[in-house]
């Protein structure tokens, strides 16, 4: 297996070094590349003859591995988020067998039964894995509560100890000052059940959490929400023409925080909303729509690497194609502009939360419409309904609203009146 190592381990204070990707000319960085797109005009059909030659079908497998911050952990630069996994075996060993050695799951995930299914699926391979695992901590859980709960997502994983357990879904910063989190850290690192601790999380709240773990040094890894979609570069070049300019998250700031301190840093909801059917048809040259969201996050210098659910053998091949990559292809900033225009106004920016406050009757709004993004952009019903169901200022108000408060409290123009009742109907 061809692969490439990064490896900037604690103490090194070595900032990224360049790496040629895998069947390409050497990468450019983010700037030149807008530069040069912006000055050709992007030219959809017209590749480079590197980029031609790397189009040429190659058996899909991990060909960057990098050191998670100062973990010390190897990683491969897609990891296999199994959020949906359900018993399907044969998937995750498929995924070893490509070099996918990074599993991302969760106490929560499938009830259960995804921890369970990667128990089974690694058994007598558990030493070429780096396993993560969560539970939602929230403020009032005492430390023998936290390890009856990691004790039993070992059981399902048959294994004794996991390299990182994450307080999940982190959107609150009394959840990171709970006493009893930090000693039953201290304790399961002790006992060697877990090796590092982090957080994870995509809420509104998000970039106020992280500020405050990282200036007081209380993770060794964040696992965040990150996509082009919270990019300011590339929202530049699309908002040139318009008569405003969109609101960014300060996500990108942070993560070059983290960055700065080597805090491994893996990103998460790459695919902006992961609506892949509806760019086929401009797909060319050997690169997807779900390549290029890659291969942007993966140019990034302040990420390590990603996560995404892969849920069928397809899917494992498409996704790797995008491994070995540290800049953009050419082709793909057209693909990412395309989709943003199709899908910007229905979809929310994670660690936005600029809706915040704006419903009189208290509606969550990005969490209701986080989870209608979960039920149809996804394609996920299930997961829609139990992401609905865990709101409790939910959308019920929004279907008979008269004042409709929130219609322009979004910056990206997203129809918060109209998707709130759609999301309602669809999954209350």
């Amino acid at each position: 297996m061809a692969t490439t190592s990064i490896r900037n381990g604690a103490g090194s204070g070595e900032t990224r070094p360049r790496v040629r990707p895998f069947g390409s000319r050497r990468g450019l960085d983010r700037r030149e590349f807008l530069r040069r797109t912006a000055a050709s005009g992007m030219g959809l059909g017209l590749l480079p003859l590197a980029e031609a030659r790397a189009a040429i079908p190659r058996r899909p497998e991990i060909r960057r591995r990098v050191v998670l911050g100062r973990t010390g952990l190897e990683v491969p630069d897609i990891g296999f988020g199994s959020s949906r996994l359900d018993g399907d075996v044969e998937l995750v060993r498929y995924a070893l067998d490509h070099g996918v050695t990074y599993f991302d799951t969760a106490k929560m995930y499938t009830d259960g039964n995804s921890e369970e299914t990667l128990g089974r699926a690694l058994e007598g391979r558990r030493n070429e894995v780096v396993l993560a695992s969560k539970v939602l901590a929230k403020g009032h859980e005492s430390r023998a509560e936290l390890m009856e709960s990691l004790e039993g997502s070992l059981r399902r994983l048959r294994t004794d100890r996991v390299e990182v357990y994450f307080n999940h879904a982190v959107n609150s910063v009394d959840r990171l000052k709970n006493p009893e989190w930090w000693e039953f850290v201290a304790l399961a690192k002790q006992q060697g059940k877990i090796r590092f601790s982090g957080m994870s999380g995509h809420g509104g709240r998000l970039v106020e959490c992280l500020d405050h773990a990282i200036d007081n040094d209380l993770i060794d890894v964040m696992l965040v929400g990150y996509n082009f979609g919270q990019d300011p570069a590339f929202y530049e070049r699309l908002t040139r023409s318009m008569d405003f300019v969109a609101t960014q998250p300060e996500l990108p700031r942070v993560l070059a925080k983290a960055r700065q301190k080597n805090l491994g840093v893996i990103a998460m909801k790459t695919l902006r909303g992961a609506r892949l059917n509806d760019l086929r048809a401009y797909e060319e040259g050997g690169a997807t729509f779900a390549q290029a969201a890659f291969r942007w996050t993966l140019s990034s210098p302040n990420v390590n690497s990603l996560i995404v659910s892969m849920k069928s053998k397809s899917m494992v091949d498409e996704y790797l194609g995008a491994s070995g990559w540290t800049a953009p292809k050419s082709a793909d900033l057209g693909l990412l502009e395309r989709y943003e225009a199709r899908n910007g106004a229905s979809q929310c920016r994670y660690g936005c939360d600029d809706c915040s406050g704006a419903c009189p009757a208290g509606v969550a709004i990005s969490d209701v419409l986080r989870a209608r993004m979960y039920a149809e952009d996804y394609e996920d019903p299930a997961l829609g309904r139990e992401s609905y169901a865990g709101i409790a200022a939910d959308a019920s108000p929004c279907v008979h609203c008269a004042h409709q408060a929130c219609t322009r409290a979004c910056p990206h123009g997203v129809s918060i009146p109209a998707l709130a009742r759609a999301a309602h109907r669809l999954l209350g």
